[in-house]
């Protein structure tokens, strides 16, 4: 099995991007399967043209793009993505869309192939918080979850796919009280667990277990 892993360049602001740094730590393979990692820019299309590229040249079984979420106090593999961009800030390229469709042929939402509960059971069971996200927002993280199921539905039909969220890793909340974060360390062995869960669980229906949300 291959597993293409791709990580975000830093944006808003930051210096630093937790998800890019986590992937750069990843082992070059788990569980036999062999990791590609690849490093994509925050930026609306191009960041899918980026991905289709390296999808077309290393033919990979999986896919999973990994972004930062500051705010959230766990990694989140992110169960959905829609059909819309609408940017609160701008991308690293000054693109700010706002109410656009994102694929006027694709579907209104696509579902991920990836075993999310498992996944999240595996980081639990490691000891590391995780939880299932039910929205992957509407900048760059839900744009190119989308772009890349849409690749899957009308390119790559053998392929799966997904997303996985990262907190602020600990240096940057020095100036930002209150915010949650984990250290880099943590999260490499956090994605780690969630990628050998997609491996034990190729081929295999996810577990049901209690992971929706109230709100």
């Amino acid at each position: 099995m291959k597993i293409l892993v791709t990580g975000f360049d830093p944006f808003g602001g930051e210096s630093t991007n937790p998800a890019l740094e986590a992937v750069k730590k990843l082992p070059e393979t788990i569980l036999d399967a062999v990791i590609i990692k690849l490093e994509i820019p925050t930026v609306f299309n191009k960041s899918a043209e980026v991905v289709k590229e390296a999808m077309i040249k290393h033919q990979p079984d999986v896919v999973v793009n990994i972004g930062q979420a500051g705010g959230r106090f766990s990694v989140t593999p992110e169960r959905v993505a829609i059909n819309v961009d609408d940017a609160r800030i701008p991308d690293n390229e000054g693109n700010q869309p706002i109410d656009e469709v994102i694929q006027p042929t694709g579907q209104a939402a696509y579902f991920t192939q990836l075993p999310v509960k498992a996944m999240v059971q595996r980081m639990k069971d490691a000891g590391f918080p995780g939880s299932v996200s039910n929205t992957a927002g509407t900048f760059v993280c839900n744009h190119i979850m989308y772009q890349v199921q849409y690749l899957i539905d009308t390119q790559f039909p053998n392929v799966k796919a997904g997303f996985i969220h990262v907190p602020f890793i600990t240096s940057q909340v020095v100036d930002k009280p209150n915010q949650p974060s984990m250290s880099l360390d943590d999260i490499v062995q956090s994605l780690e667990k969630a990628l050998e869960a997609i491996v034990l669980f190729n081929n295999k229906e996810d577990i049901r277990t209690i992971g929706g949300e109230t709100h």
